[in-house]
């Protein structure tokens, strides 16, 4: 029986796949943590960035264009003088925070088997 041909725009583990762009931008550190602190209702740009401990704000601004460009942050404007602007996620973006809050409780849950294991490889002089 024959596989069927995966989908080029799909099939990440194709170097041309445009999938393999949204991989990176998504599971990116930054990304990964813009869009978890995003699950829990829209921010202001400082709020999101104090949020995100140790993201600069040109990276914070960088992966917000990105985010909001794949669809997956909505960012609003209020025509106040100065302007209020905030990002919340999109219905796509809260989609995909589901199984990103899985791998963030995973992590949260085996972070110290992982450092076990670290040590235990450091000490065994690998």
């Amino acid at each position: 029986m024959r596989r069927p041909q995966p989908d080029p725009l799909s099939d990440v583990f194709n170097s041309d796949c445009p999938g393999r762009r949204v991989l990176d931008r998504v599971t990116s550190r930054w990304g990964v943590l813009v869009l978890a602190a995003l699950s829990d209702g829209p921010l202001r740009f400082y709020l999101l960035r104090d949020r995100i401990g140790g993201i600069s704000e040109r990276m914070l601004s960088l992966k917000l264009r990105e985010l909001t460009r794949d669809g997956m942050v909505l960012r609003t404007v209020e025509p106040t003088v100065p302007p209020r602007v905030s990002y919340e996620l999109s219905p796509l973006g809260r989609e995909l925070t589901v199984p990103l809050q899985g791998l963030l409780d995973w992590i949260a849950l085996r972070t110290h088997d992982v450092v076990a294991a670290q040590e235990a490889y450091d000490a065994a002089g690998r």
